[in-house]
């Protein structure tokens, strides 16, 4: 039902400064102070003194299709007030959590068993569905740009007379957050390094099939060839595509909570197909979907951190690197993203995340101004260049005969960008209120894109004149030393590995503390507010379940469970695409 608020006091051009500052800071907080309801809807219930006089979510500003539904956050939650206080959502909470522990405790039972079965379940899956993944990520970045060009761009997400939350430095910064983690430390050298051999090595067939790993044609025996066609395939997995997935899940999520009024949840986004059924059981499998979709997605992502990072301790002060170590670690880590949970976000996740921000780009600074420098910031503008030329040939599922690397390589990336959308989706449309769709989607899909661009071509550029130079150390070491043994040959070795560790660890913390976050925002029925025992009991449960995954098949075994995850998260996102065009046009039409 389409109504404009009542009662609105009109926008006041001249902004009170400290109004404005404190608003910053609600919103950092994930809260806005109250204003003039747009509608009456029933109180919510009480929160922790602490935040009473605060809403969870901002009301929209100025006329909005304000979605007018009896259902009120938490009215389907059961509540405990004990010594260990609950505020979860009924069913979602318990069949996502039995579900995972399920898991878990019958992969723990047959450690390294398991390995042949998450094997051929990562094989089946993207060697059978590879075209289905490309054509979904093809539809996520055609929807973006079409988007951006299109009258609904000019929609404003929290009404047309909201403004931003934070300013364009801010928000910015906030956004490369977002794009930096442990895929890009992992990643960052193994993979520019390993697109360019592979194509040096050219295209290799048995049997009538290709059993290389190289990218397209490959190109055999051209090094300046095979580093351009490595830099594209890399940047291919890394630029528009997974941040227009990203865009599409936090464009609808900030549309149907600030705009509509909505629970930020992924269920709310499904209100123009299911209407009042989303409160019920279509509203309940979409979210158990996007909680085990991040939980495992993010399960992938410490898995490799703990890979990585016992890798750089082993090398850098040779400690064992056996599971052993791997599972110390990961219950450490964990250890202290729940002590982080504790603290809270200002004290916790915002100064991990300071610190390693800081930290990155030291690192990123470092490598260009030591290592080849000239080849660097030259082979930026090239290597985009070389991406644009190659963007069709490498979204095309069609017509191609490299399967290792289509299957192997981007099948799994656009699984795992998927299940790892609701995490970093909520995260970008908590901090994004205020824009317009255009201001949105250009910004989401441009600024990370590029970091990512320069942090390849970087650390991966390095790598390959490295190699070029006549070492092989880097290419001879496993996916997760690479990094290390780049970093070995450059000056301040022993300081800059430890920055690297120190980047995998934090990013392990904040990964998991943000990303229970958001599970539990979820199962706690879209309340950002729920008890902190059940943040940690999910900051828990994903140290879990990486150990188990590792224990139960190593790399294997995360890549399978990320696909898994991710392809019925798919179609969950194929239908948010509808949805959230339906929910523009009837905003479009509330201004007209």
């Amino acid at each position: 039902m389409s109504q404009p608020p009542k009662d609105r006091p009109a926008r006041d051009p001249a902004r009170d400064p400290a109004r404005d500052r404190a608003r910053e800071e609600d919103a950092l907080r994930g809260r806005i102070p109250p204003g003039k309801a747009a509608k009456a809807p029933p109180p919510p219930p009480p929160l922790p003194v602490e935040e009473e006089g605060v809403e969870p979510l901002p009301e929209p500003e100025g006329p909005t299709e304000i979605i007018d539904t009896e259902y009120t956050i938490g009215q389907d939650n059961i509540e405990g007030t004990g010594r260990v206080p609950y505020d979860i959502h009924n069913p979602v909470f318990g069949i996502s959590a039995a579900a995972v522990v399920i898991f878990t405790i019958v992969t723990l039972m047959f450690p390294g068993q398991l390995e042949p079965a998450f094997s051929g379940l990562r094989d089946a899956l993207t060697g059978n569905l590879d075209w289905f993944f490309m054509l979904a990520g093809n539809v996520f970045v055609l929807l973006c740009l079409g988007l951006i060009v299109s009258p609904l761009g000019s929609v404003r997400l929290g009404g047309p007379d909201a403004t931003p939350d934070f300013n364009l430095t801010g928000w910015f910064a906030m956004l490369f957050a977002a794009g930096m983690g442990i895929g890009l430390m992992f990643y960052g050298v193994s993979e520019p390094l390993g697109h360019f051999e592979a194509a040096m090595g050219g295209t290799v067939t048995e049997g009538g099939l290709r059993t290389d790993w190289a990218p397209l044609g490959g190109a055999e025996g051209n090094a300046e060839e095979a580093r351009r066609l490595g830099m594209a395939a890399t940047i291919f997995h890394w630029g528009l595509h997974p941040w227009a997935i990203y865009a599409v899940v936090a464009l609808a999520l900030a549309l149907f909570a600030y705009n509509k009024g909505l629970p930020l949840t992924l269920r709310s986004v499904f209100y123009p197909i299911f209407g009042e059924r989303i409160w019920g059981w279509p509203g309940h499998v979409i979210d158990i979907l996007a909680v085990l979709a991040t939980t495992f997605g993010l399960a992938t992502s410490l898995g490799l951190g703990a890979e990585q990072a016992t890798a750089g301790l082993a090398f850098l002060f040779g400690l064992g690197d056996g599971n052993v170590t791997k599972v110390v670690l990961i219950v450490a880590i964990t250890l202290v993203a729940a002590v982080s949970v504790v603290v809270g976000v200002e004290k916790g996740v915002k100064r991990l995340s300071e610190l390693n921000m800081g930290l990155a780009v030291l690192l990123l600074i470092f490598v260009i101004v030591v290592g080849p420098t000239m080849a660097i910031l030259t082979g930026f503008f090239a290597n985009l260049g070389a991406y644009a030329t190659e963007l069709l040939p490498l979204s095309n599922p069609f017509g191609r005969d490299d399967d290792n690397f289509r299957q192997g390589w981007t099948a799994f990336y656009w699984a795992w960008w998927i299940s790892w959308s609701p995490f970093v989706g909520m995260f970008i449309a908590r901090v994004s209120r205020g824009r317009t769709v255009r201001q949105f989607l250009t910004a989401v899909l441009i600024v990370p894109s590029l970091i990512s661009v320069l942090w390849m071509t970087a650390l991966g550029g390095t790598a390959i004149d490295i190699t070029l130079g006549g070492y092989t150390g880097i290419l001879d070491a496993p996916l997760e030393l690479e990094l290390f043994q780049m970093l070995n040959q450059l000056p301040l070795a022993a300081i800059t590995s430890f920055v690297g560790i120190v980047l995998v660890v934090v990013f392990f913390i904040t990964s998991s503390d943000s990303g229970s976050l958001v599970i539990d925002t979820i199962a706690a029925g879209g309340k950002i507010n729920a008890p902190v025992p059940q943040r940690i009991f999910w900051v828990g449960i994903e140290g879990a379940v990486a150990i188990a995954l590792l224990l139960g098949g190593g790399l294997i075994a995360l890549q399978a469970m990320a696909v898994s995850t991710g392809l019925p998260f798919t179609v969950v996102l194929l239908g948010a695409c509808y949805a959230l065009v339906k929910g523009l046009i009837a905003e479009r039409r509330e201004l007209a």
